[in-house]
């Protein structure tokens, strides 16, 4: 397991650090860690982030958060332009300790756009109150609730599977099609899914279509288009997606934050 330190941690602000990468469509950075927590944003873009066993999908309206020696690793699911900072433990005592996704406000963007594009020509005091003021909306930011449970990689079979419906998550792949390929009974993956991802496979790969559809609607995709690349006619795409998450995918303006459909969806949960 590599552990990766973009920056140079040994040098700059005492608040933290921050660098500005693009990558290409499809780019995949293998699993890793930082010594340092770190703030994973993309300013333009959608990633796939891997922590532990469970998957993130990150448009820009979210952003992930990772306590220093996280493994993870991302997917490009396009073309991606990267803010990311990174802080010291003595800066960030009061955040969390696990790993976490939160929503990014307009406030939140441009402090970390601002810091991470223009960290080597602000002045020191200027860019030491951006950190905090960063650390302290960090605090406040609402946090997502989609979350992709993954396989503990025990199982092959299971693995094989669950990759090849993140690759293609289009119902007009069947389950027992799936299982053939991955070499198993329907029966023993469906006990796989139970036991592993604690719900079975149509509402696994519902929760991969819903990360998928809301990262393509937040990059400008019709709802048609992205009906149809799941396999659904639009009617019936958005009426699976108002049933899951409480609202059309018509309603969602890729300009708000991804938490406010989300929060009508089936009521309070104690």
């Amino acid at each position: 397991m590599s552990k990766a330190s973009p920056p140079d941690f040994h040098s700059g602000s005492d608040e933290g650090r921050a660098v500005a990468l693009h990558y290409p469509r499809g780019q995949r950075i293998d699993p890793h860690s930082h010594e340092w927590a770190q703030v994973l944003y993309a300013v333009a873009g959608v990633m796939w982030v891997e922590v532990g066993h469970e998957a993130f999908i990150v448009p820009p309206q979210r952003a992930v958060w990772l306590p220093a020696g996280t493994v993870h690793s991302i997917h490009m699911m396009s073309a991606v332009r990267m803010r990311n900072l990174y802080f010291p433990e003595r800066k960030i005592g009061h955040l969390s300790k696990r790993s976490d996704v939160f929503e990014v406000n307009g406030l939140l963007k441009e402090l970390i756009t601002t810091i991470a594009e223009g960290e080597n020509e602000s002045d020191e005091k200027y860019l030491q109150a951006a950190y905090r003021l960063t650390v302290l909306e960090l605090a406040r930011a609402p946090r997502s609730s989609l979350r992709i449970p993954l396989p503990d990689q025990s199982d092959r079979r299971l693995d094989a599977l669950c990759r090849a419906v993140i690759e293609n998550p289009s119902i007009a792949l069947g389950f027992e099609q799936h299982a053939a390929v991955a070499g198993a009974s329907v029966r023993t993956l469906s006990r796989l899914f139970r036991s592993q991802l604690g719900i079975g496979f149509s509402e696994w790969r519902r929760q991969v279509q819903l990360a998928v559809a809301l990262s393509q609607l937040a990059e400008g995709h019709s709802v048609s288009h992205i009906a149809r690349s799941l396999g659904y006619l639009p009617s019936s795409f958005s009426d699976m997606f108002r049933r899951e998450l409480g609202a059309p995918p018509t309603e969602f303006d890729p300009g708000e934050t991804l938490s406010e459909p989300l929060r009508t969806a089936s009521g309070p949960r104690n």
